[in-house]
């Protein structure tokens, strides 16, 4: 019989039997999980790996936690020297005030020089996802000579015409929300999963990430329910021009990219790989996803892991 691990639980797995092997062996590789302060505020992070191995520092998007890479990551592990972690106000990170994109960027620096990642003869690469993917942007441009690469994962690269067409129409624009909104609190599970929703919504090829995602989204106070994520992340400058510049923001800023989407992504889309070479970014390798959306690691996670793999491998080979 199989050991079960830590993460999964009877509230969202009530017959664990039924969860693929892959994943049950991915969440029973050897992990730490701790806490770092980075300018006054506690950062939750996990570690896999050899210390001694090149470091990979990895995160997750917007309103998300760094349990989405927890089944990427050791697959990774063998051979890097792996780090996820919450941003600040999600996951179990604690609240940042005023944390517009500058400062998470600065965050991101933080947090791989407080786990000792500027320490190794090779320098941290990031693989970072979606909104955590706009804040390594950030990170490179505060610290162009810190990183190694960058694997941008699903960023949303529209066109100025496709992003009215996604966005336009008085639709609030993405990750925006209001600070001063309190959570609902839910009476039981149950009541809370069904409000566990993803953005952009979409299917999913794995349907117990869903409920995965769900329950490790969401905290117990007393008998009842709430989100982990703050609604102050709310709170920053979310101007539709941050948006409309992220194709050239992606490629003038500095040092070794490549960008993992998924192959039916909303937000990077076949018109996207178009745009990014435009504005020149010829150099930049585009890695479809097949049968992915814009979260791919809840649709395709092997194939996944199989992109990160082969880009990561092909980078080392590089370098020696």
């Amino acid at each position: 019989m199989r050991e079960i691990p830590s993460d999964i639980v009877q509230t969202w797995a009530p017959d664990p039997a039924y969860l693929p092997d892959w994943f049950v062996d991915a969440l029973s590789v050897p992990r730490e999980e701790g806490f770092v302060e980075v300018s006054g505020v506690r950062m939750h992070y996990f570690r896999w790996g050899d210390r001694s191995a090149p470091p990979l520092l990895m995160t997750h998007g917007f309103l998300s936690h760094a349990r989405c890479l927890a089944f990427v990551a050791p697959y990774l592990a063998e051979n890097y020297h792996v780090i996820a972690y919450d941003h600040s106000g999600m996951g179990d990170s604690d609240v940042r005030e005023n944390c517009d994109m500058v400062a998470r960027g600065r965050e991101m620096i933080g947090v791989a020089e407080a786990l000792g990642l500027f320490g190794h003869e090779h320098k941290p690469i990031i693989v970072a996802h979606s909104f955590g993917a706009a804040v390594a942007l950030q990170a490179i441009t505060l610290a162009p000579d810190a990183f190694a690469g960058t694997v941008i994962c699903d960023l949303m690269v529209l066109r100025p015409s496709s992003f009215d067409a996604v966005w336009g129409g008085g639709r609030t624009g993405p990750g925006s929300g209001d600070p001063d909104r309190p959570h609902k609190r839910y009476p039981d599970y149950a009541s809370a999963r069904e409000r566990y929703v993803l953005s952009p919504p979409q299917p999913v090829g794995e349907a117990f990430l869903m409920d995965y995602m769900a329950y490790h989204s969401l905290r117990r106070e007393g008998e009842a329910w709430t989100w982990k994520f703050s609604p102050s992340v709310f709170k920053r400058d979310n101007v539709p021009s941050e948006w409309l510049e992220m194709g050239r923001t992606l490629v003038e800023a500095p040092g070794r990219k490549a960008i993992v989407h998924g192959e039916q992504s909303l937000l990077f889309t076949n018109d996207s790989s178009d745009y990014v070479r435009e504005l020149g970014g010829i150099d930049i390798p585009i890695i479809a996803v097949p049968e992915a959306r814009h979260h791919l690691m809840l649709d395709q996670p092997l194939a996944f892991v199989a992109a990160l793999r082969a880009l990561l491998a092909g980078w080392s080979i590089e370098r020696n």
